[in-house]
């Protein structure tokens, strides 16, 4: 099979009610804007007939494939092994859940042959979140952008096309903890936004609790910056400064009016105060030594369990027979 133009790469777990639907508005579209395209989707780890269902769609239409994974690994990496796979000058990223548009691919390879190596869905209506997520979200969005090596420009995700410069780029790219939409704006290139409305999940329910939502909120600080360390150092100065102030202070004291009897809750709250203050300390330079203890291990991204369709023919020298290598 020639290489395709265009390639639309999306994740899915747990997605099988989603799968038709989703195949329904997509497919008309990509044949609107181009005969040579392919639809890798990337199945991490699925419990339910969700493989099964885009098997049987593939079979109608030989340019449909999938990559399964032998368990979950995340959607991140669900992200690297579809880009490993995807053979398309562009590549367009999406969810299965029908909240990203199709629609919206064509103006998305229309700003792509106006030259942007780089064009993401901007989501400019968050009205179904909650206020206290959106604040969060908000929040995230400020300190990255203080913080952080580099800017996310605020309603980015994943809905995206990225012309295969920045693929390959990419895919160099091997570290373990990934956090997409970081390295979607560290590899630079010209990008451009294009604001999109997220439509109503279609089936099923979201994957992403508040605990994952924080979590990876974290993996992208700590991947990106290196301010939770310097916090440490900064407010250990601060103590040691109120410590000396209230030694001088307990000392003219005790010159003046002589010793008081020292007060054991006093006492029993400092200690808490300042074992605290260490364990937390400890605990992010402890997060920071577990992604490199994760790096040095070298272990794979993924392992592939099954490819089907197009994915099928992706070259061994590009991907490795079972799964995708670190690179050096």
């Amino acid at each position: 099979m020639a290489s395709p133009k265009l390639s639309v790469i999306i994740p899915v777990h747990n997605e099988s009610a989603n799968i038709a639907p989703l195949c329904e508005r997509l497919l008309p579209i990509l044949n609107r804007v181009t005969p040579a395209w392919e639809v890798v989707f990337v199945d991490d780890g699925s419990r339910d007939d969700t493989l099964e269902r885009i098997r049987e769609i593939g079979r109608d239409e030989p340019r449909i494939g999938a990559v399964s994974f032998s368990r979950n690994f995340g959607k991140e990496i669900a992200i690297a092994a579809g880009l490993d796979h995807a053979r398309g000058d562009a590549v367009v990223i999406m969810d299965a859940d029908l909240q990203h548009p199709p629609e919206m691919i064509e103006t998305f390879v229309e700003r792509w042959r106006d030259g942007y190596l780089m064009v993401y869905g901007q989501r400019t209506d968050r009205s179904e979140e909650t206020r206290v997520k959106r604040g969060f979200a908000h929040l995230f969005y400020r300190l990255f952008a203080r913080f952080g090596e580099i800017g996310l420009p605020e309603g980015a995700g994943d809905f995206r096309l990225i012309d295969r410069k920045g693929v390959e780029v990419l895919r160099s790219l091997g570290e373990k903890a990934r956090f997409s939409k970081g390295l979607y704006a560290w590899i630079g290139f010209k990008a451009t936004g294009v604001p999109f409305v997220v439509e109503e999940r279609r089936f099923g329910t979201s994957k992403w609790s508040f605990r994952k939502l924080f979590r990876f909120a974290f993996d992208g600080m700590a991947s990106f910056s290196t301010v939770p360390l310097r916090i440490w150092t900064y407010l250990g100065f601060l103590i040691s400064f109120l410590a000396i102030a209230t030694a001088i202070y307990f000392m003219i004291r005790t010159l003046l009016f002589g010793t008081d009897l020292p007060g054991f809750p006093s006492l029993i709250v400092s200690i808490m105060f300042f074992s605290g203050i260490q364990l937390m300390s400890l605990g992010i330079v402890g997060e920071y030594v577990g992604r490199i203890f994760a790096e040095v291990k070298r272990r794979p991204l993924y392992v592939v369990a099954e490819r089907i369709g197009g994915a099928a023919e992706v070259s061994s020298d590009t991907v490795p027979d079972n799964f995708r290598m670190r690179r050096a």
